[in-house]
């Protein structure tokens, strides 16, 4: 055991097998060669390789290869060895270019140790994050000799290119239950000192406190409305609240709105002055003193606006990153509003896009610890509805589903349809979904839940499948994901094909199960037919967003990523003798850890202010 520890130790202090060269990038054959061949070996050594390393951390593109067909096998729960990997890399027509079986066995011959796995898959990472870090380098260099025009934005991209870097390397996010039930332990005594029933971030709204125990760390809040009904009013007094009252550091992105409109907004609120004479300076002695306490207010908050209209997700989890190293912890980051952010240029669709937004910012909150409100533009097809209070349905940028919809499971390999699930109020349900690089894996699907009612068209296919959606819901084509009413007979949408667990029983049944690998293929649409307004459901899967709908890869987005779920809806805007008139209601439409509901605000029009309501009112 010490004569292999050594070894280890030899190939960690090695830059590369040909010795050190200043134009070489580092690398380390030894190390992937004994990865390899431990993983060869011992099914522990796979385990401890794949959270360590993937396929791109291999120098050498055969051992890349090698590495690929080892992980496949294992997580299709199959024996991974010199004859079963040679087979998977013959099906994959690699074989000859790693060299052929003689390699693998050769492979597992000259491993110094298996026991040493998870240090030589250490080596290998390394060397993959040197290699890496000298790629970004050159992207940065090449920056700054293009002279951009915006040197600004292009300092943010060259320190979201080294966070990446960084980012990439796999960290331990496991953790012992002994240690996670003393860390509630604690923070449970301390509520209970501090004896609070705000344990958040509080946003200056009274009753939604109450209802949301203010805002908590690391959650990602949506507050979603139409235009003109005042989400910015709405972040902006939360953001003030925070910043103001609680003297808690805030950070707030407008895409929409310029450092001077924000400020004059927070003026006119902070100071109770008329936002029209603000405009046009005309102004009262009065006025001139409400404005002048409250600069004084506003002065001393820590609140920081960014109004880059061409922000991306990296580029505000880089500037949050950068405050946050300078000042400490963050109370509060808003950002105004979701779909005007830029997304992957190359995503399948703009569906694809605000979901990959979503899930950025909710990986930012986790990340620094901060909750995230995301105000967003509902869709249009509310105002079509007699009732313009929104719901879920009008937040995502994807449509809803029939109630019969069938939905593979992953654990029984049966079909259960949404109807059943949510009658049932089953949760976490393993289904089949499609990830990044379109391959069937197991997923799960957290609920189902209803959207209202829509009008529906089928979808028919030349295999005999069919589904019914409303207009707006995505389904896979060879071209992206696109919508219901863009499909045109002819086209092909992306389905699954493979094993089937209907026949088999007992153990037998299980064992197939374990081994099953659904595929995706192709079936061309036949017919679109409508179906006129049906109610329909949705379900929720995290991180992929899509699941098996009677066989069909259907997507599903925005909502998925957050932890609450706001609307905000004035009466006022459609019926100008509403007796609502100056109020707003404020529907708590999802919330992951606590109750939902309505409560009200006033709206103070003059001030562009959201304000608590006169108790008994």
């Amino acid at each position: 055991m010490r004569e292999s520890a050594a070894v280890a130790d030899t190939m960690e202090v090695g830059h590369h097998n040909g010795g050190p060269s200043p134009r070489v990038p580092p690398y380390n054959l030894e190390a992937e060669e004994s990865i390899l061949g431990a993983m060869l070996m011992s099914r522990d050594a796979i385990a401890e390789a794949v959270q360590v390393v993937s396929a791109g951390d291999f120098y050498k593109p055969a051992h890349g290869h090698v590495f690929d067909a080892i992980s496949s096998l294992y997580g299709a729960g199959e024996p991974a060895d010199a004859v079963t990997v040679a087979e998977e890399l013959r099906r994959a027509d690699l074989l000859e270019a790693i060299g052929g079986p003689a390699v693998l066995t050769t492979l597992q011959a000259n491993t110094p140790a298996i026991s040493n796995a998870r240090r030589y898959a250490r080596i290998v990472e390394e060397h993959a994050l040197l290699r890496r870090l000298i790629g970004v380098a050159g992207e940065i260099a090449e920056l700054g000799y293009g002279v951009p025009d915006d040197v600004t934005k292009a300092l943010d991209h060259a320190e979201s290119l080294v966070y990446q870097v960084a980012e990439r390397r796999v960290t331990d996010t496991m953790a012992e239950i002994r240690d996670l039930l003393d860390a509630n332990l604690d923070r449970l005594e301390h509520l209970y000192e501090r004896g609070e029933r705000i344990t958040g971030l509080p946003t200056g709204y009274t009753d939604l406190d109450e209802q949301l125990s203010g805002l908590q760390p690391s959650s990602l809040v949506i507050v979603g409305a139409r235009p003109s009904a005042g989400k910015t009013a709405f972040g902006l007094g939360m953001a003030s609240h925070a910043a103001v009252e609680e003297q808690r550091p805030v950070l707030f992105f407008s895409l929409e709105m310029s450092h001077l409109e924000l400020t004059q907004r927070l003026l006119c609120a902070e100071a109770r002055v008329d936002s029209m004479k603000v405009r046009n300076g005309n102004l009262s002695e009065q006025d001139w003193t409400k404005i002048s306490h409250a600069v004084g207010r506003l002065a001393e908050a820590p609140l920081w606006i960014d109004d880059n209209p061409n922000l991306t997700v990296m580029e505000i989890r880089a500037k949050a990153r950068r405050l946050k190293s300078r000042i400490g912890d963050l109370g509060l980051i808003v950002v105004d509003y979701l779909q005007l952010m830029t997304g992957r240029d190359s995503a399948e669709s703009r569906q694809v896009e605000v979901s990959e937004i979503s899930r950025g910012l909710k990986i930012l909150a986790r990340e620094i610890e901060t909750p995230v409100v995301a105000l967003s533009q509902l869709s249009r097809a509310l105002e079509m509805r007699a009732d313009k209070r929104p719901i879920l349905a009008d937040l995502r940028e994807s449509g809803c589903l029939t109630a019969d919809t069938r939905v593979t499971r992953a654990d029984t390999g049966a079909e259960v349809t949404m109807g059943e699930l949510l009658d049932a109020g089953e949760r976490d349900i393993p289904v089949w979904t499609l990830d990044e690089h379109f391959r069937m894996e197991r997923g799960v699907m957290t609920h189902v839940f209803p959207s209202g009612v829509k009008d529906t068209f089928e979808l028919r296919l030349a295999s005999g499948r069919s589904v019914t959606a409303s207009a707006n819901h995505p389904f896979l084509t060879v071209s992206g994901w696109r919508r219901v009413d863009e499909l045109m007979v002819g086209e092909p949408l992306g389905v699954a094909e493979g094993c089937s667990a209907e026949h088999p029983v007992g153990q037998a049944r299980n064992l197939l199960l374990d081994r099953c690998r659904l595929a995706l293929t192709w079936d061309e649409i036949v017919a679109v037919e409508p179906k006129g307004p049906q109610p329909v459901f949705d379900a929720t899967v995290p991180g992929t967003h899509n699941f098996l709908a009677n066989g069909i890869v259907a997507h599903n987005s925005i909502e998925q990523d957050s932890d609450v779920v706001i609307f905000l809806y004035r009466d006022e805007l459609y019926d100008a003798e509403s007796p609502d008139r100056g109020t707003a209601e404020i529907h708590v439409s999802k919330h992951r850890n606590g109750p939902t509901g309505m409560t009200r605000l006033a709206f103070l029009d003059n001030y562009t202010k959201f304000a608590n309501m006169a108790k008994g009112v």
